[in-house]
Formats: structure tokens, C-alpha cells, sequence
């Protein structure tokens, strides 16, 4: 699944990191550290490709246009979010998360335009390793992998399992799933362009910097954007090196 592929976890740590900790080096959290440093090179090389495809299709694509793919393909996203909702326990969300469906996919025109969220029904975006986490289970070692960017251990068995229930890679026309596979994932590269600028510019160790702010944000993410129990952020900062 491509849901969080290199460039889309780029753009979630570069949010994060704005108003995140800043670390020194040899976090312990990242006891791979020269691995994932090497699979970091492979994708900034990768991305001198992804990057100027990702530029054309923002510059050819009209607004409307772009914003419609990706509808389309979040509206698809919706049902395992409902899922995920349901699995932790949050079934006023998950309810929520199928009536988005169906409004979508009926007045919305197969998603292409977000009528669920104009009548007030709000987006939420759930995966695995948030159900896991959710559940109690910890995040483990930091990794950095090619393609697909930045997990925990944890996060990494979640995008697994999210890939394994993706509809997308689940349809029988291999010429057809490639295609959808190919424009959602250069519709998310290009989505978050203009980030790119801003952690060129915030950051002195790009490396460190896309780390630590993806620990955080999906800390946040699990954690619903609430803040930690008493006691407990002050622990993960100690742990992480954070000041």
C-alpha cells in the first residue's frame, strides 16, 4: 500500500516537526541508525526521479483535478479507516467513517468530491499501527525503509497488514491496479511539494530531523492529538533525547 509511502510521511514529519523537540544524535530509539541513514540516502536518490514527475503532474493538473484524485482515493481509504475506528473502540467514528462512504461514493460520484465533509461529517485517517498502539503494543526500534520512509517496528508490521487490506491491490487487472497504484502515489509526492522547501530550510540534519518528528507525530496520532498522561511525556522526551 502506498497510503504511506516515502513522500506522504515526509509531509506528516515536516508538520510535526515544526513545532516538535529537537534531538542529538545516537537516539536510542534508532539503534539501526547507520542502516537507516543508508536506506535515507536510497530515497533521496530515488526522489531526484519521483520529484520532477510529482512537479509535472502538479503543474499539468489543474486545482480541481488534483484535489478529485485524491478524494477518490481517501474515499476508498475510508473503509479501512472504519475498520481501524472499530478496532479501537471508537464506534461513534467508525459509524461516521461509513456514512462518509456511502455519501461519497452515491451524491459524491465515487468519491470525487467530498460532499461527506461539506455536510459535517469529519475525515479521520486510521491505520494498523495505530489500532496496534492503541492496543498496547510498543513501538519498538526506528527504521527507515526504502519506498515507504520512516516506521517503528511496529508501524512497519501495520503498513503490512494495511497493504494486505488495501483495495486497490486488490483489483484483477494488473494494468489497471498499476495505473491506480502509479497516481496515487504521484498525487501524494506532489501534494506536499511545498513542504519540501521548509525542511531544506528548518533543518540541519535532514536525517535526524524527518526522525524525530515522525516518533512524534505518531505518538500524536495514537494518542488522537490528546496530550499524554501526566508524567509520561516528560519520560518519552527523556528517552528520546528530546530538549
Amino acid at each position: 500500500m502506498v497510503k504511506r509511502t516515502f513522500s506522504l510521511a515526509l509531509a506528516a514529519a515536516v508538520i510535526s516537526g515544526l513545532t516538535g523537540c529537537a534531538t542529538t544524535a545516537n537516539n536510542p530509539k534508532d539503534p539501526f541508525e547507520g542502516f537507516n541513514r543508508a536506506m535515507f540516502t536510497v530515497n533521496e536518490g530515488l526522489d531526484l526521479v519521483l520529484k520532477p514527475v510529482a512537479q509535472g503532474y502538479d503543474a499539468a493538473a489543474p486545482l480541481p483535478v488534483r484535489a478529485g484524485v485524491g478524494n477518490f482515493f481517501g474515499n476508498i481509504y475510508d473503509v479501512w479507516t472504519a475498520v481501524n475506528n472499530l478496532l479501537q473502540g471508537k464506534g461513534g467514528d467508525a459509524l461516521s467513517d461509513v456514512g462518509r462512504l456511502l455519501i461519497n461514493t452515491t451524491i459524491g460520484i465515487g468519491g470525487v468530491f467530498d460532499v461527506a465533509s461539506e455536510m459535517g461529517l469529519e475525515k479521520h485517517t486510521e491505520d494498523f499501527g495505530q489500532t496496534l498502539g492503541k492496543w498496547g503494543v510498543g513501538d519498538g526500534p526506528y527504521l527507515y525503509w526504502p519506498l515507504i520512509g520512516p516506521r517503528t517496528t511496529r508501524d512497519t508490521f501495520g503498513w503490512a497488514v494495511d497493504s494486505y487490506a488495501d483495495p486497490v491491490w486488490r483489483v484483477d487487472d494488473v494494468a489497471l491496479r498499476n495505473t491506480l497504484v502509479g497516481v496515487r502515489f504521484i498525487d501524494l509526492r506532489a501534494s506536499f511539494l511545498p513542504t519540501d522547501k521548509v525542511v531544506e530550510q528548518a533543518a540541519f540534519d535532514k536525517y535526524n530531523y524527518i526522525r524525530d518528528a515522525y516518533l512524534q507525530n505518531r505518538h500524536s496520532e495514537i494518542n488522537d492529538g490528546k496530550a499524554p498522561i501526566e508524567g509520561r511525556e516528560d519520560q518519552e522526551c527523556e528517552q528520546s533525547r528530546c530538549y
